[in-house]
């Protein structure tokens, strides 16, 4: 089953979705659409709604987390399954570190939330250099071994990036100006206009 944007909408709230979190996976959905959209466009078989489900619900567990400490993506995961979202699961548990790396020349939904999600900083879309930079300063903790995996992890973050614009009529630097950015006076379920779900 694939929630709709309304029902993603409705578990941000009941699993207490902080306004800034809420604001980000909002970004990333319009993100992994366009992507998704434009690549489906172009004779690539994927399905949007998933892309945009996965997206919307990838921080679904990351309120609950920054009190407990455990780790997000898994407790994402484990909140997809629980409400037969099966199809999400591995998205969701996978927006951090892609467990297989990069795939095959085709793009999966998997490969677009967890690429959207790394061209959102916040609020605001960044590039690739840009959000590693943040996530290294916020997370790496000056632990050389960790920050070594983070850029390993960008690394793949690159060849997603480049499987992904080989098949589109413009390039990586051409998205924030494809996305509406987020009108934030607008109540959270407004400020989803899809352009193909």
């Amino acid at each position: 089953m694939i929630p709709t944007v309304h029902e993603c909408f409705r578990l941000m709230g009941e699993y207490a979705m902080l306004d800034n979190i809420r604001a980000h996976s909002v970004l990333v959905g319009r993100i992994a659409e366009r992507l998704a959209c434009d690549l489906a466009g172009s004779g690539m078989e994927l399905r949007v709604e998933v892309a945009v489900a996965g997206a919307l619900l990838h921080d679904i567990a990351k309120t609950p987390c920054l009190d407990s400490g455990g780790d997000h993506a898994a407790e994402g995961a484990a909140i997809c399954r629980q409400h037969g979202f099966d199809e999400l699961v591995d998205i969701v548990g996978e927006h951090v570190v892609l467990k297989n790396g990069v795939g095959t020349s085709t793009c999966s939904e998997k490969e677009i939330v967890y690429y959207a999600d790394k061209r959102v900083k916040h609020d605001q879309i960044v590039d690739l250099e840009v959000r590693l930079q943040y996530i290294l300063q916020r997370y790496g903790k000056n632990d050389p071994d960790f920050c070594e995996a983070i850029r390993g992890n960008f690394s793949h973050c690159h060849g997603v990036e480049e499987k992904i614009f080989a098949q589109l009529g413009y390039g990586a630097a051409d998205l924030p100006l494809l996305v509406d950015p987020i009108v934030a006076d607008l109540h959270p379920a407004l400020q989803w206009q899809g352009i193909c779900v």
